[in-house]
């Protein structure tokens, strides 16, 4: 108790160790914040994997579909952000993963402070400072994508569902837990995986718990409706068209990445394994690992929030190891999350047994732990830093100030689309052009949603190329634009008569 006294001196109140908790999580976000803000993106990046973030910001401007799963829940309060007085639309977006990470991190803060015992407030301290400077989620927290709001959602599902919290009032529990799950479930499908959580402790009244959560769990589904609703109004972003049954499945489903799954031979999935161990090293270093592995193994407490846990490391790490993606590894945040707070649990375990030997000997292993880990931030900043990153915001303008008037652009690959998509569509720039997709031509939506967006332009069907599309085009100009690492672009003025 002698570590606590230390901290506690500050607050000469009658429940000292619940201002402290309350100081020490506004300390967290604020030191957090400061990080973030100082590492964020200015505008539209590719940094950090940042490639689809033209696609989320122009979907959520123009009140369009973003790429499968359509994310309704990430659009709708992307939207709500771009309407902040503050820089420009793509900061404002990417303001948003900042806001959800440092929530995120709060809540790993709420998690470790009911797992552990005394001096609970600076090793949940450490936990959260643990997953909110990993630099995985770092990196999505500088940027406009959908994982540090899963991650948000993540954290939030893993403390609700710890029945300990809600003793008394099991209803509001389930009523709480469930509208959270079906809500993650709109911003990112993989929260599936959460669901065993959602099974309550409490045998005796499980059955009506359960039809609880899971009625509530279909409230939070209603966003998908909005998918529909937004496609009716024909937006120029507008994956699948989820206004028809079909559009709508090939969305939620994801059908088009399907095949991504359990695409990996033998040795592919054992690297991705050695992959997975070396970028656990990677967030925590050689010294996290070790206090994480101890508090995991050495201190572990057979209870229902260490069994989630478990459940949460094995299911996420076996689905970054199936899916065959380059950026699979991003479903390790959840997996990270649960380390944070093992290390968390190993601070604290040390600081007890060397207390009991050496007493006020914890409150040094605390700091220096919490000191380990600033240090270690400050060696992952260049790594994670997304505030010079101007490449995006860079191409988009000069392709759009070298394209020739009324010309058809042809984009290749996600980086030249989504940024021209953002100028285009979400800025409204350029007007008099037609940007258009040569890898999405063959599906039927997206021949619809052309001829919505561009109702002068001729397109032949049923499978248009872009040659046929210029042949039938012949007093527009055509440019070809592709980011190979360096701006290309190549324009051909319209044919002689």
């Amino acid at each position: 108790m002698e570590a606590n006294a230390s901290i506690l001196f500050l607050f000469p109140m009658k429940n000292k160790k619940k201002y402290t908790g309350w100081f020490l999580q506004g300390l967290l976000g604020i030191s957090l914040s400061l990080v973030y803000l100082n590492s964020m993106a200015p505008g539209l990046t590719w940094a950090n994997n940042g490639s689809d973030g033209g696609d989320l910001i122009a979907a959520a401007a123009t009140n369009g579909i973003a790429h499968p799963t359509g994310y309704p829940i990430y659009l709708l309060l992307a939207r709500l952000f771009q309407f902040l007085p503050i820089g420009n639309l793509a900061y404002r977006t990417n303001l948003m993963s900042a806001v959800a990470a440092v929530f995120a991190s709060s809540i790993v803060y709420r998690v470790a402070t009911r797992h552990l015992g005394d001096r609970n407030e600076l090793a949940g301290s450490i936990s959260a400072f643990a997953f909110g400077l990993s630099p995985v989620l770092w990196s999505q927290a500088v940027i406009t994508e959908v994982y540090a709001l899963h991650a948000l959602f993540t954290a939030a599902i893993l403390y609700l569902s710890h029945d300990s919290e809600f003793p008394a009032e099991q209803v509001s529990q389930d009523r709480i837990l469930g509208l959270t799950f079906g809500l993650a479930l709109g911003n990112h499908v993989t929260s599936l995986l959460m669901f065993p959580l959602l099974l309550p402790g409490n045998k005796p009244a499980r059955l009506r718990s359960i039809l609880r959560r899971l009625a509530w769990i279909g409230a939070g589904l209603l966003s998908y409706f909005s998918l529909p609703i937004r496609a009716a109004s024909q937006p120029p972003v507008n994956w699948g068209n989820p206004a028809a049954l079909d559009g709508f499945w090939w969305l939620v489903s994801g059908s088009q990445y399907q095949f991504q799954l359990f695409d990996l031979d033998p040795f592919s999935a054992w690297i991705r394994i050695r992959t997975i161990a070396g970028l656990l090293i990677e967030q925590f270093g050689i010294p996290g690992l070790t206090v994480g592995l101890i508090g995991i193994i050495v201190f572990y407490k057979r209870n229902r929030l260490n069994q989630s846990m478990v459940w949460m490391v094995a299911a996420h790490s076996m689905l970054a190891i199936a899916y065959a993606t380059a950026d699979s590894f991003l479903y390790l945040i959840p997996t990270f999350l649960c380390f944070s707070i093992g290390i968390g649990s190993g601070v604290n375990g040390l600081m007890e047994s060397l207390d009991e030997r050496l007493p006020k000997t914890g409150l040094a292993i605390g700091f220096t732990s919490l000191l380990y880990l600033f240090v270690l931030a400050g060696i992952h900043w260049p790594q994670v830093d997304a505030s010079h990153d101007r490449r995006a915001e860079d191409f988009g303008k000069q392709i759009l100030a070298e394209a020739p008037a009324n010309s058809i652009v042809f984009t290749k690959g996600d980086k030249a689309t989504f940024a021209l998509w953002y100028f285009h569509y979400a800025l409204r720039q350029r007007p008099d052009l037609a940007v258009i997709a040569t890898d999405l031509l063959y599906l039927d939506w997206y021949q619809q949603t052309l001829r919505a967006t561009y109702p002068d332009l001729e397109l032949p069907g049923p499978f248009p190329f872009a040659s046929s599309l210029t042949a039938v085009n012949p007093k527009r100009p055509a440019c070809y634009v592709e980011y190979t690492g360096l701006k290309n672009i190549r324009c051909f003025p319209p044919p002689s008569p």
